[in-house]
């Protein structure tokens, strides 16, 4: 399931909806935050666009290519988009598999990824002002190692 939405997600729906499948016998999921530091600067807050249809699309792209690499069941991805606030969730990445190692796995693959090859633009409030973020080379690093 793939959602990039305005309103925050609940955790446990998302945990209980990859619950359902009974062969599962391991979900991994992570959740990004909006952290209140980067760069040294203080943040306020975040606002992340995206490019309706294709960015859903990139998102497919990504758990059809860890189901290629992984014997993963499913996988979830809920971005959000909008004006987010320190603390704010950001991203729910969850799968499940038979066994944990492909959950791990897939689970990082897909969030690396996300980070690298889906189109979102990310501008900080900070106090100096706001800031549009570029790709980090920390996260193209990640992405290089699948």
């Amino acid at each position: 399931m793939i959602k990039v939405q305005l309103e925050d997600f609940d955790v446990g729906e998302e945990y209980q909806r990859l619950r359902e499948r009974t062969s599962a016998g391991a979900i991994v999921f992570f959740v990004g935050l909006v952290r209140d530091m980067n760069l040294d600067q203080q943040v306020k807050g975040l606002q992340l666009e995206h490019y309706p249809g294709m960015t859903e699309v990139q998102l497919e792209k990504i758990v059809v290519e860890a189901k290629t690499r992984w014997p993963i069941q499913d996988a979830s991805i809920v971005h959000r988009v909008g004006d987010l606030d320190v603390s704010d969730q950001i991203v729910f990445v969850g799968v499940n598999s038979a066994h944990r190692e492909a959950s791990f796995e897939a689970c990082h693959f897909i969030m690396d990824y996300l980070k690298t090859k889906a189109t979102f633009w990310k501008k900080e409030r900070t106090l100096g002002g706001d800031v549009w973020l570029d790709a980090r080379e920390s996260d193209l690093k990640a992405k290089d190692k699948w």
